[in-house]
């Protein structure tokens, strides 16, 4: 009897616990659901805003970047903020906010910025404008209004008056142009033609 009486305790603890454990459980739910923090539709990821339209319309590059090596052995690397392939009618591709790093074999290193560029439509050449600079690493810093660099070879040129300032001093002339000192060279150099003037300032 006595065993009788547990086992139908037993069954009886079961049956209970059949009953409560799923409502506690539930119990558990509703409180997660209550405590957890509500979605706000507001707070969906941000997207960029941009007018497809326009985007479909004029369609562009954001950060483009090329490199490449001149005939010459140059290292080559061309970086925008922003690229345009060239249209019907159009001088080819344009970029905005251009910047160039040219390592030459013997070590130099030539860095340009400019506000804006358009590539010839041959892909040889990339026409530079806008607040251009070029800094060498002897030393110069060249200011001009427009520049040309070529892509299959080491042939930076500014057919635009310019500005240079370097260990010499400061320098004021018509073009300027950075390339190899001859056919075959390995050296190079960085010339000033056309009305030169320098104003020489030794170091302190």
């Amino acid at each position: 009897m006595a065993r009788r009486a547990a086992g139908d305790g037993w069954s009886t603890l079961v049956a209970w616990l059949k009953v409560v454990l799923p409502l506690a459980a539930l119990a558990l739910l509703s409180t997660l659901f209550l405590v957890s923090n509500r979605i706000n539709p507001d707070d969906a990821l941000p997207y960029a805003e941009v007018d497809v339209a326009e985007r479909l319309k004029e369609p562009r590059i954001t950060l483009p970047a090329y490199a490449g090596t001149t005939t010459d052995g140059a290292a080559l690397e061309v970086t925008a903020d922003e690229a345009r392939p060239g249209q019907e009618g159009d001088q080819g591709a344009q970029a905005a906010s251009v910047r160039v790093h040219l390592t030459t074999p013997d070590g130099a290193r030539t860095d340009l910025v400019a506000d804006s560029a358009q590539m010839a439509p041959d892909r040889k050449e990339i026409a530079f404008q806008g607040a251009v600079r070029l800094d060498h690493s002897s030393g110069y810093s060249v200011l001009s209004d427009r520049m040309t660099a070529r892509l299959d070879e080491t042939d930076i040129q500014s057919p635009e008056p310019v500005m240079a300032e370097g260990p010499g001093g400061r320098i004021t002339a018509q073009s300027m142009r950075l390339t190899q000192s001859g056919a075959g060279s390995k050296d190079y150099v960085l010339v000033f033609n056309g009305d030169v003037k320098l104003v020489y300032q030794p170091a302190p």
